[in-house]
């Protein structure tokens, strides 16, 4: 799928992207292009077509990488009296509570092991506990370890005890499916330069419009306003401040791809397969991965690191970019790890190459795995 010889990024965003899409940021827009604004509109009502947002939803743009969308959900949707339920399985739950202790927001952390995900039970063993908690934050794919969380149950229990559900889907939005029709969910955060394969510098929030409307004034930010961003957008079709425009040309272009290869179902069987070959590849090689089969997303693969005393990430990493692939360091706090994306504008075959890649590796430096 790809062409050239710049490395495969087997990473969880950046992540490498179509020839098409790289060219379409060859072309310089104004922002206050009347064909620009287009664009955005354009590509706000496709990604709300995505998780089938129809009328009830509005899609949010927001300069800058998913972090910062998810802290501007945050600051704008929740009230500075709220509480918020945050299950803590890795990294990036840990970031939404930094995010939370920035803001000065009240939350409850319910902290479970890396490999483990969260249960609606154990949520509502939360509510029960403490009556403050009035949202919940919620990362659907943690991809320190690649763990996949149930959001649907979850959502199913916020809805039933009236709390209110974000959902950082930052590494599966697009990839798994998500259905905001079912209900439960308030607001789901993402970001261009994952898998919807475009390049990074653009997050957006789609949130449910009442939800929205009730916040204005709220945010403690001018620049993370989100009901200020969108306000002005509705007023005058153009962003608040400087738009990145050649990141949105290139979203624009590659979700013309997404939608003419078959939208979500297609991009998730094409992980899916990925994934499959990608740990059928390395346990062959004796890697063992760190998750079970049955939390494992078909995003990025957590691998335990060998066991060799001559073991060394970095001189992994390099030997293994001068093959032509960019792996990914762990970041497990408890176990020694390594992480392998299988995202992106690559197929099963490349997969394939990059595990060889990996064994001759392994040979060179005289590694053994196990």
């Amino acid at each position: 799928m790809i062409t050239g010889n710049d490395p495969i990024l087997l990473t969880p965003g950046p992540l490498t992207t179509s020839p098409a899409t790289r060219q379409a940021m060859l072309r310089d827009w104004g922002s206050w292009d009347a064909a620009f604004n287009r664009m955005t509109q354009t590509v706000c009502a496709d990604l709300v077509e995505i998780v089938h947002g129809e009328n009830d939803y509005v899609c949010v743009p927001l300069q800058g990488s998913g972090t910062f969308a998810v802290e501007a959900a945050i600051g704008t949707l929740v009230p500075r009296q709220g509480c918020v339920l945050v299950p803590n399985n890795g990294a990036y739950c840990a970031r939404l509570i930094r995010i939370l202790q920035r803001l000065g927001i009240a939350y409850v952390e319910l902290p479970l092991r890396e490999d483990e995900p969260v249960s609606a039970a154990a949520i509502e063993d939360a509510f029960n506990r403490d009556s403050r908690i009035t949202h919940v934050a919620q990362v659907h794919l943690e991809t320190s370890a690649g763990l996949l969380n149930p959001l649907d149950d979850i959502a199913a229990l916020c809805q039933r005890h009236g709390k209110s559900l974000i959902v950082d889907a930052m590494s599966s939005f697009g990839a798994l499916p998500i259905d905001l029709r079912k209900g439960g969910i308030d607001a789901l955060v993402s970001a261009s330069g994952k898998c919807l394969e475009g390049v990074p510098g653009m997050g957006f929030v789609i949130v449910r419009r009442s939800v929205l409307d009730a916040a204005a004034g709220r945010s403690p930010s001018l620049a993370l306003d989100l009901q200020d961003q969108y306000a002005y957008m509705q007023k005058t079709t153009q962003w608040r401040f400087t738009p990145p425009t050649h990141v949105l040309a290139a979203l624009r272009c590659a979700l013309d791809q997404f939608i003419a290869q078959g939208g979500q179902p297609a991009r998730g069987a094409r992980y899916m397969r990925n994934c499959a070959a990608l740990i059928e590849g390395m346990t062959a090689l004796g890697f063992e991965p760190f998750l079970k089969p049955a939390v494992q997303a078909p995003v990025i693969v957590t691998f335990h690191a060998p066991r060799d005393p001559a073991w060394n990430f970095a001189d992994f990493y390099t030997a293994v970019r001068e093959a032509g692939y960019v792996l990914y360091p762990g970041k497990l706090t408890q176990v020694e790890t390594f992480r392998v994306g299988c995202i992106g504008a690559i197929d099963a075959n490349e997969l394939h190459n990059a595990v060889a890649a990996i064994g001759r590796t392994l040979a060179c430096l005289g590694l053994s795995v196990k």
